[in-house]
C-alpha cells in the first residue's frame, strides 16, 4: 500500500500526463445547434444601445448588430428555426451569466479591457466611447480634479466605477470623491437630476442618452477632458474560437458593407423611441477607422 505522501505524488504525476481542460472545449455552436435556442443578454437602459421602448420591447443599436449575428449563427448552423430567449442583464451579472451558460452572447454597453478578458472573450468593436462627466449647465465642474470632497454618481460594475475608484484615493490615503452608486445609468442621472451629486461620470454617449431623455435636456452639459477611451464589443464565452469567428464575421460584414454606418445614422443620428429623441452624436473619426479595420483591440 502506498504511504500518503507517495499516494499524493501519484495522484500529481497522474495529473501532468493528464490533457489540461482548455476553454476553447466550450463549443457554443453545438448547444445551440442541439436545442435549437439561443440564449442572449440585453440591458434595460441602455438607451440607444440596448433599452425597452413603450411596448418592453427590446431595441437599440446593439440589438440591430445582435440580430444580425443571430441570423450569421442561424445560417451557419442551417437550422430552418431558432428560438432566440432574451434574458436582462445588468452591468454586475452580465459576466456570470456568460461564465455560467445562461446565456451565450451579450451586445450592449460593455468594455473590452484585460481584466475582463481573463474571464470571457469580445467580440470585434461596435462603438468606441469616452469617459467624460454630465453636470449642471454653469456649473464650476469642468475636470475631474473638482470633484474632490464632492458626491460623484456613476454605475456599479462599468469601468467609469472602477476608474473612479483608482483615482479615488488622495496622497494622505483618504478617499477624495463620495461615490453615489446605483444599478442602472437612468438612477444614476436621477441621483445628479435630484441633488444627489454634482456629476455623473460614464461614458459620453450614454450621458448624452440620459441627457436626451431630461425633463429639461438644455439644463444638462457634458464636460471635462476624456478620462478614458472605452472600445464596446459582444462578450463570449472564453475559448471558443469557432463561436467567436462567425460573430466577427457577422460584424465584419456589415461595417465593410457600409450597413453598420445605416444603423450608426438610425440610433445615433435620428428621432428615437420612446420620445422621438435625437441624440445628435456623429460618427468620431475614430469609429470611422475602427468600420474600414474592424478589430477587436481595446484601449488598455
Amino acid at each position: 500500500m502506498l504511504s500518503n505522501k507517495k499516494f499524493v505524488i501519484s495522484l500529481l504525476a497522474l495529473g501532468a500526463c493528464l490533457p489540461p481542460l482548455h476553454a476553447e472545449e466550450v463549443d457554443t455552436l453545438k448547444k445551440i445547434s442541439t436545442s435549437k435556442t439561443i440564449a442572449i443578454g440585453h440591458r434595460e437602459s441602455a438607451m440607444p444601445f440596448s433599452y425597452f421602448n413603450e411596448q418592453q420591447e427590446v431595441i437599440g443599436y446593439s440589438q440591430d448588430l445582435l440580430q444580425k449575428i443571430v441570423d450569421a449563427i442561424q445560417t451557419e448552423l442551417k437550422l430552418p428555426e431558432l428560438t432566440v430567449q432574451k434574458k436582462l442583464v445588468t452591468a454586475q451579472n452580465r459576466i456570470p451569466l456568460i461564465l455560467n451558460g445562461e446565456i451565450s452572447i451579450e451586445c450592449g454597453v460593455t468594455t473590452n479591457n484585460s481584466k475582463r478578458r481573463e474571464q470571457v472573450d469580445f467580440s470585434n468593436t461596435f462603438f468606441i466611447a469616452s469617459i467624460r462627466m454630465l453636470v449642471k449647465k454653469g456649473s464650476s465642474i469642468k475636470e475631474v480634479s473638482n470633484l474632490v470632497g464632492k458626491n460623484v454618481a456613476t454605475t456599479q460594475g462599468t469601468t467609469s466605477e472602477q476608474l473612479l475608484n483608482e483615482r479615488n484615493i488622495g496622497k494622505d490615503g483618504n478617499q477624495q470623491m463620495r461615490l453615489i452608486l446605483a444599478k442602472e445609468h437612468g438612477q444614476s442621472f436621477l441621483n445628479l437630476e435630484q441633488g444627489k451629486a454634482v456629476a455623473f461620470v460614464m461614458d459620453d454617449v450614454l450621458l448624452a442618452s440620459e441627457r436626451a431623455k431630461a425633463k429639461k435636456p438644455d439644463a444638462w452639459e457634458i464636460v471635462g477632458p476624456p478620462l478614458s477611451q472605452e472600445a464596446y464589443g459582444c462578450i463570449l464565452p472564453k475559448g471558443d474560437k469557432r463561436f467567436k469567428q462567425v460573430v466577427d464575421n457577422a460584424l465584419e460584414k456589415l461595417m465593410v458593407s457600409g450597413e453598420i454606418a445605416t444603423l450608426y445614422k438610425k440610433w445615433f443620428e435620428s428621432p428615437i423611441p420612446p420620445k422621438n429623441v435625437n441624440l445628435n452624436y456623429p460618427m468620431s473619426e475614430d469609429m470611422k477607422v475602427l468600420f474600414s479595420h474592424p478589430n477587436d483591440k481595446s484601449f488598455d
